[in-house]
């Protein structure tokens, strides 16, 4: 048979270097003898025979071989239309019946949508892009879109197709993004793109858009369809949307799933989603899934107090040890603990126990795995070419292009992504610092200066705008926490009025301040009151957040009991003098898990917390007072409705240098106020005068020094009343008690009150 078309079209489909392979395969409506026929072309490597087969009126036409063993075509004079034609597709004793891939023509990737993404402004992108199941002309199959413009060709490969790269070719559109309706696959198919560079290198790649993958060390994608969770926290979301998270009191546990505990591996869970171990934990340990969590830590942290969980990265990463900073699927929450539909459970769960979501989000640099974004089309495409602007060498990462358009897109989406399918509250940005300098952590020489010989990252400023712009108008309410350690000016302010955008910043410099000073003997700390009261003078230039981060648990830095000095009982009582500091200060908190009970060792990502220790007095003591520092938050508006407003907070007395002892007042946005006393020193000091601003009583409703949370028991016998006394320029006063060690917080009640 005498092909229809050049055999140079027809080697370019066996030899898999057609960029569009529908201009050769499909059917195709052709003249022949003065008279419109069909033609259908198939490229079907393991076939013997091949026919088509029509559905309506039902008839078989034998497809030939042309030019080359597998590659059929099949004439069709007397059908005026194609329908819905399958191929029976001999092999063997294999007898089956297939529809055609290249059959359905129009793809669901319009125009517009590509239009958008090429802009930077295709928020839904990733509803396009990746895998799909969805229905066409009746025929139900997945959708496949990746953006790969520099690639010789592209197909997927699979389980389906015996991992060939020849059987589904993809095609490539105007703006370098390619496409493929595969027929019959379905939720749970495994898959990846192969990608030929230009100069015919192949990549076998994950889903950059793929909503799940395998577990490692596997890493292909898996298709899947988000939508099929029935979701019952639309009181919480609405409660979010209307509320300003600003105004409200917000403790964050900051935690790393994989090892807050562990699970017995001969106890298999009873979701029935095996779990998998890493190698490096303990033998008969396995993680716990998000539903196993959503049992064991969503009780715990309510009974703690704490408004929300940061979850250190739960997108897709390939080694456990990067504690999940090095992502190779943004779109993908990890298989290590279950499916996505099992963090949405969990998610869900801790929406309905009052409990708001936080979670790490990683757009500073990506890992060079040969499955992930680097080199993804044989070409610099999510990363700059030059290494000057495009690699950490410290960490061994690409950064990403920022001033491409596609790139911001996936990134903006992804937020996006996240907020839309898993219901998050908020995302904590990890290392801004690395983001909008780019000389960080570069010797002179090694970094690319900007177009106006600066060292700021202008593309990756506006991409901060850009999105904030975005977020706060599709979920008002949300959070955006930046890690910035620098004092790079407004990154908390909005972005039109220049500011980065975040509506949170933590406080890195009250955190290493504060840690310097505990560290310190108390009898040196009069001659270093700085680090206590420097904070004030610039804590209300950004919305900070107090955090006491994994970052100081880790790499020889010591656990927070370990840093802090002195006998076992002087170590507590600091500890609870760092904790009740840190919850009367202005600004929102962060505690990394395990803070909360005196973990003695530090943060090991293979182990469990040492929960044991709870056993202990010290440390059962310990964790009741953080739990009731939580309470005392969510119940004194004075702690948090203006945390971010010099008028709510007021110097008493931060110059008493000879005893280490500071005061202030913490005020609300209703006029009502408490009183805050920090005794530094293990000397206890008694009939202590501070001026108030008005009579009354003064209920002490927190003592860090209290027998119930393992102090002496020096208190103030629930509380003092002002005395006609003037001092510290107040007109009144009031006679305390300042416990060793100790804060103290006296909540000013009006006499009509008492």
């Amino acid at each position: 048979m005498t092909p229809t078309l050049p055999t140079e079209q027809i080697d370019r489909i066996v030899w898999n270097q057609h960029h569009d392979p529908f201009t050769v395969l499909g059917p195709h409506e052709i003249e022949q003898d003065g008279k419109s026929v069909w033609v259908v072309r198939a490229y079907l490597p393991d076939a013997e025979a091949v026919y088509v087969v029509t559905p309506d009126p039902h008839k078989e036409y034998p497809m030939q071989s042309v030019h080359h063993p597998h590659f059929f075509e099949c004439i069709i004079t007397d059908s005026p239309h194609l329908f819905n034609y399958q191929f029976r597709v001999k092999s063997g004793d294999s007898d089956r019946l297939i529809h055609d891939p290249y059959y359905f023509k129009s793809p669901l990737l319009t125009e517009f949508d590509s239009y958008l993404f090429g802009e930077g402004t295709h928020y839904q992108i990733y509803e396009k892009m990746g895998a799909h199941p969805t229905t066409i002309d009746g025929v139900s199959g997945v959708y496949f879109a990746v953006w790969a413009p520099n690639a010789r060709n592209v197909s997927i490969i699979g389980d389906f197709n015996s991992w060939d790269g020849r059987k589904h070719q993809m095609r490539k559109g105007n703006t370098g993004i390619w496409d493929l309706f595969i027929p019959e696959l379905t939720v749970g198919t495994v898959y990846k793109y192969e990608i030929k560079s230009p100069e015919g290198h192949i990549y076998e790649k994950s889903d950059p858009y793929g909503y799940f993958q395998e577990v490692r060390p596997k890493t292909a994608s898996i298709v899947t369809d988000l939508n099929t969770y029935e979701w019952n926290d639309q009181a919480w979301l609405e409660k979010r949307r209307t509320e300003d998270p600003l105004k409200k009191p917000i403790s964050v546990y900051e935690m790393h799933l994989g090892s807050w505990m562990h699970a017995s591996a001969a106890n298999p869970p009873a979701s029935g989603y095996q779990s998998v171990s890493a190698a490096d934990l303990k033998p008969g340990a396995r993680f716990l899934t998000y539903r196993e969590l959503a049992e064991d830590l969503i009780p715990y942290v309510k009974e703690m107090g704490y408004t929300h969980i940061e979850m250190m990265p739960v997108a897709e990463h390939p080694f456990d040890g990067s504690w999940g900073y090095q992502v190779t699927g943004y779109y993908a929450a990890t298989s290590r603990y279950g499916t996505p539909q099992d963090l949405m459970y969990f998610i869900d769960k801790c929406h309905q126990n009052d409990i708001g979501i936080i979670v790490d989000w990683v757009p500073a640099h990506f890992p060079k795995d040969g499955h992930g974004l680097s080199f993804f089309d044989g070409t610099f495409l999510y990363e700059p070419a030059d290494e000057r602007i495009g690699e950490h060498k410290e960490w061994g990462t690409k950064i990403f292009n920022y001033k491409r358009s596609e790139v911001k897109n996936f990134l903006i989406a992804n937020v996006l992504f996240w907020f839309d399918k898993y219901h998050i509250d908020g995302i904590r940005v990890d290392a801004v610092a690395s983001m909008i300098y780019r000389d960080y952590n570069r010797e002179p020489g090694t970094w690319l200066a900007n177009e106006y010989g600066g060292r700021e990252s202008l593309e990756a400023i506006e991409l901060f705008r850009h999105l904030h712009s975005i977020l706060f108008t599709y979920y008002p309410g949300a959070l955006s926490i930046a890690e910035e350690s620098t004092s790079w000016p407004m990154v908390t302010w909005p972005a039109y009025s220049g500011g980065l955008g975040f509506n949170l910043k933590w406080n890195m410099g009250w955190m290493h301040d504060m840690l310097d000073y505990f560290k310190l003997d108390p009898y040196f700390r009069g001659h270093n009151n700085n680090y206590v009261t420097f904070s004030i003078w610039y804590a209300f230039s950004e919305n900070f957040m107090l955090a006491l981060s994994h970052d100081e648990v880790v790499h020889g830095k010591s656990p927070m009991i370990g840093k802090m000095p002195g006998d076992e009982w002087q170590k507590f009582a600091n500890l609870r003098c760092l904790y009740g500091y840190m919850f009367t200060h202005p600004g929102k908190k962060t505690m990394f898990m395990g803070m909360e009970f005196g973990q003695w060792a530090e943060w090991n990502v293979w182990g469990d917390l040492e929960w044991h220790l709870l056993q202990y007095p010290s440390h059962k003591t310990l964790q009741r007072f953080v739990s009731d520092l939580n309470k005392l938050l969510r119940s004194l508006p004075e702690l948090y409705t203006q945390d971010f407003s010099e008028s709510g907070f007021e110097w008493i007395e931060c110059n008493d240098t000879q005893n280490s002892v500071i005061s202030f007042l913490r005020k609300a946005d209703n006029g009502d106020f408490a009183l805050v006393v920090c005794n530094f020193t293990p000397v206890p000091h008694h009939n202590y005068r501070v001026g108030v601003p008005e009579k009354g009583f003064y209920k002490e409703v927190l003592n860090s020094d209290a027998q119930i949370y393992g102090g002496s028991g020096i208190g103030n016998l629930g509380g003092k009343y002002a005395d006609e006394y003037g001092t510290h320029g107040k007109p009144y006063s009031i006679d305390v008690t300042a416990p060793p060690l100790s804060v103290v917080v006296l909540k000013h009640v009006n006499e009509s009150q008492n």
